[in-house]
């Protein structure tokens, strides 16, 4: 529980801040800039795991090794807490808006319930593969970056949005 206890530490942190910065933003902006907050509190402290995150409510989850088919082996996903890419997004924005505003699914059920946006803002989605057939998504921090749970054997991290090669867009969740 010491990777729980130091990221609540690093939330109650940076959330004063952005209390700080957001004073007399609009709402979505707030929750915006919270998501952004979130994730990078999140860098660093739990593992990717297949299908982590989907449990009822949002947040670190023992994953599934069905539908695996990583690298590594044996599949270790039904023994690591953490979250996959989906899961990680639907836990930031359940932080950020104080509601599961994601709900259950992965990352096709997701991108169904935003906007496409031409210019992302901090804290909007940004996914991969094709319409319909999507495979990653990762929280837009703004310059070209991303905070995401990539793959099988990596912790929540940064990386450029350029780290796949099928970018399919960034999205806007809109209440």
């Amino acid at each position: 529980m010491g990777v729980e206890r130091t990221l609540r530490r690093r939330l109650v942190l940076i959330g004063g801040i952005v209390a700080l910065a957001a004073a007399g933003s609009a709402p979505l902006n707030e929750e915006l800039t919270r998501a952004v907050a979130v994730a990078y509190a999140a860098q660093g402290t739990l593992p990717y795991s297949w299908g982590g995150g989907h449990a009822t409510r949002p947040g670190p989850s023992k994953g599934t090794c069905r539908g695996y088919s990583g690298s590594v082996r044996p599949c270790p996903a039904d023994r690591t807490r953490g979250f996959d890419c989906s899961g990680f997004t639907r836990w930031v924005y359940d932080q950020a808006f104080g509601d599961d505003v994601l709900g259950p699914g992965n990352t096709d059920a997701h991108v169904a319930r935003l906007r496409r946006v031409a210019v992302p803002q901090p804290g909007d989605l940004v996914f991969y593969g094709r319409p319909g057939r999507t495979h990653h998504v990762g929280v837009y921090v703004g310059g070209g970056k991303m905070i995401n749970a990539f793959a099988t054997g990596t912790r929540i991290r940064m990386d450029d949005v350029s780290v796949l090669d099928d970018l399919l867009g960034y999205y806007h969740y809109r209440p």
